[in-house]
């Protein structure tokens, strides 16, 4: 019998469990020492590392969600016939896609959709999944979790599709801003096809184009008159404030559609009834979205101003709720810098190779710690 002392912990006592996943360290654990080094700051840590929203929960949602509080019974996986219909017409009045109910399925959150789409379409193992050179972490360690080769490129068009199971594009970027134009996705869009390769297309930010004007996927400029082949994935985190909801969705192609929802029911996979009821209320309303979108961009232009006149160089960042930043140097060494005058900052490389000189600033801050990281980023010009 093995005693308890010589029982081994960590990671190395189970091997088996994390060869099958090949899942990477967790990066935000690296930022730790940074995150406590800038809240030793006299004035308190400024926190643009992650882009968590600060601002209420409109009104009109947080009355939807306790008006459908008494949901004894399970929810549907599908969404109710109120939900579906309002996914339907938001997609059409936002993104000019011409959908049915059975191309629509809410999802609890987008990193949800994210994680699992390459495992809820099964793919096979060893299949390629193309994701962006920069891109948000969970792309590669959805691939990673099916058993599936993450491949990172910005011409997935380049690749031997032979080989590809699906590609990731993502626009507005998570953590660039870059917008890819209409030509841009449906040249990927045209050969995938070609090959019957999915195209999922993650659109979180779709609703906050500051210097360009982001287009779906989903739009005809971009797949025809038929969504066949694409998939968009959509979060009311941003928009709605509604991190805390854990509220998104996919639209498109009705096959992925129906073997996310297939997938979904075997593994539980249930937006709580108050939180679709609390979707349909916010899709409803596009006066909150205005208020919202008001707010970043006057943060996004106090910060904007503030992080170039220290110095550093503003690249992409038209859309979304992120600069993305360099001054041409390691970005740990700019994330020190940075810490040390009480502002904590996601470095680039996070993000993949390409971000190793680059930090990210995040406008999901209150005006009042906006206004703070201005002043202290002047203490380095």
């Amino acid at each position: 019998m093995t005693e308890p002392s010589e029982v081994p912990d960590g990671p190395s006592a189970r091997p088996g469990w994390a060869a099958r996943a090949r899942l990477p360290a967790f990066p935000w654990d690296r930022l730790a020492p940074y995150a406590e080094k800038a809240r030793a700051h006299p004035g308190g840590i400024v926190d643009l590392s992650i882009g968590t929203p600060v601002d209420p929960t409109p009104g009109v949602v947080q009355r939807a969600l306790a008006a459908a509080a008494d949901a004894p019974g399970y929810p549907l996986t599908i969404g109710t016939p109120a939900l579906r219909q309002a996914l339907v017409e938001w997609c059409g009045r936002r993104l000019g896609a011409s959908l049915a109910p059975v191309q629509v399925v809410p999802s609890i959150g987008t990193k949800e959709l994210v994680s699992l789409l390459p495992s809820l379409l099964g793919l096979a193992p060893g299949a390629q999944v193309l994701l962006p050179e920069l891109a948000y972490p969970t792309y590669d360690v959805g691939a990673r979790l099916a058993g599936c080769e993450p491949v990172v490129t910005d011409d997935p068009t380049s690749h031997d599709p032979s080989r590809v199971g699906l590609v990731w594009l993502n626009s507005p970027s998570n953590p660039t801003g870059e917008v890819l134009d209409a030509a841009r996705l449906r040249a990927v869009v045209e050969w995938a096809r070609r090959h019957g390769i999915l195209v999922a297309s993650d659109e979180c930010y779709l609703e906050l184009g500051w210097d360009a004007e982001p287009v779906s996927v989903l739009h005809p400029s971009v797949c025809g008159s038929s969504t066949d082949g694409v998939l968009a994935l959509h979060s009311l985190s941003k928009r709605s404030n509604l991190a805390g909801y854990r509220a998104g969705f996919a639209a498109g192609d009705a096959g992925a559609v129906a073997a996310i929802v297939e997938a979904r029911k075997h593994i539980g996979l249930l937006v709580p009834a108050p939180v679709q009821a609390a979707l349909v209320a916010a899709l409803g309303d596009d006066e909150h979205v205005q208020v919202q979108r008001a707010l970043y961009a006057a943060r996004r232009e106090t910060l904007l101003q503030a992080v170039r006149g220290a110095g550093f160089r503003v690249e992409h960042s038209t859309a979304g709720l992120y600069l993305w930043c360099t001054r041409d140097e390691a970005c740990w060494d700019t994330v020190a810098a940075l810490a040390s005058c009480g502002v904590l900052v996601a470095p680039g490389e996070f993000y993949g190779a390409a971000g190793a000189s680059h930090v990210r600033l995040a406008l999901t801050a209150t005006d009042e710690r906006i206004s703070q990281a201005a002043e202290r980023l002047a203490s380095l010009a």
